[in-house]
């Protein structure tokens, strides 16, 4: 059987950050050169979903600029031999020392393009088997066609994603690019009252819009927006009627939060309230020691009782920037939420020590 066509190598390093875009889990794994070029082996190899060829990470290490290059079906049926003799003979300038197959199996191809279903893996083979075993997928192939340009591009990367990537990889896509959307067109926020809102463009306003929409509802029993604010201290929505209901003092004069949530909780006296001071974080400004120490003793002038105060900074996505840079700075005590992974919170716990085996995190 002939061997598939190669594209380009250029070709593949354009296309994987299109296919694989901003908020991709483990991102780096699948548009950084090593995974082009582990793809680029693949063809090369024959190594496509559908045929009997398979490849190992050895091969990917082996290959210099001047064989791939030679793209002749028996330049390329030698070069299979050869890589998988006993007795090969590797080039000087390969492209990676013989010891990298490890990233290029550990990282690149199980942690990266596997979960992915990018790339399949052969049954029956052993995991400690020197045997090849790695093809691409037949559908994730297609994508680097040459011939395959503009909208019918973009439109078969779409559908690709669609039917390959998980449920909540696909969500977390969807929410980059309302980020990205949010740069140019308004967002509008609906309030747990009913009540319409928009905030100005940006990453900021979308994920103030999930913490209101997404957040609130999810954690909180009865939640409400007391506060809500926008770079610049503008005040975009403040509910005096409850805040003075509930004996509080808010003064716009000191540097407030970005949200402030309240949750009523079952009692309507309020004895089980909590009030959640959030940050939003679209590039800086997480709620860290010295900011959940001013929070703190804000809150306690203002007539709020420690007991019921949580403190929360939100992100977008953790693969991004912003909650990279600014994990280590959060406060104990606080809390993480990022809007593409709605279900799950990150508490930094500041209590007494629990043991993992007393249930205390079931």
């Amino acid at each position: 059987m002939t061997l598939c066509a190669i594209p380009p190598l250029a070709i593949i390093v354009e296309r994987l950050p299109h296919i694989f875009p901003d908020g991709t889990e483990h991102r780096n794994y699948v548009v950084r050169e090593m995974a082009a070029r582990t793809i680029y082996v693949m063809f090369y190899a024959g190594a496509v979903e559908g045929g009997d060829e398979w490849i190992r990470p050895s091969q990917v290490t082996d290959m210099n600029d001047e064989q791939a290059a030679k793209t002749d079906e028996d330049s390329r049926r030698a070069w299979i031999a050869n890589s998988m003799s006993t007795k090969k003979i590797r080039p000087p300038d390969a492209w990676y020392a013989a010891n990298s197959r490890e990233p290029v199996r550990d990282e690149t191809i199980r942690t990266g393009f596997i979960p992915c279903r990018a790339i399949i893996e052969r049954s029956g083979v052993p995991t400690t088997s020197s045997k090849p075993k790695y093809a691409l997928n037949a559908g994730f192939a297609e994508l680097f066609a040459p011939a395959l340009t503009g909208d019918a591009l973009d439109s078969a990367i779409t559908a690709w994603q669609a039917a390959h990537l998980s449920k909540a990889a696909m969500s977390r896509l969807r929410l980059m690019k309302q980020g990205a959307t949010a740069a140019k067109d308004a967002v509008s926020v609906t309030f747990p009252n009913g009540e319409i809102r928009s905030l100005k463009p940006g990453p900021s306003s979308v994920i103030a819009r999930a913490v209101i929409e997404v957040f609130a509802p999810r954690f909180l029993k009865q939640p409400t927006v007391l506060w809500l604010s926008e770079s610049g201290n503008k005040v975009v929505a403040r509910d005096e009627e409850l805040a003075n209901a509930l004996g509080l003092k808010i003064d716009a004069s000191k540097a407030l939060p970005d949200i402030i949530l309240v949750d009523l909780g079952a009692d309507p006296g309020g004895t089980d309230m909590l009030v959640v001071f959030t940050e939003v974080v679209a590039s800086d400004g997480p709620i860290n020691r010295e900011r959940k120490v001013a929070l703190t003793t804000m809150a306690l002038e203002a007539g709020f009782d420690e007991r019921h105060l949580a403190f929360l900074t939100a992100y977008l996505d953790r693969s991004g920037q912003p909650f990279r840079k600014s994990i280590s700075e959060l406060a104990w005590g606080s809390y993480a939420w990022c809007a593409s992974e709605p279900e799950h919170i990150m508490e930094l716990w500041a209590g007494n020590a629990r043991k993992l085996s007393d249930g205390a995190f079931e």
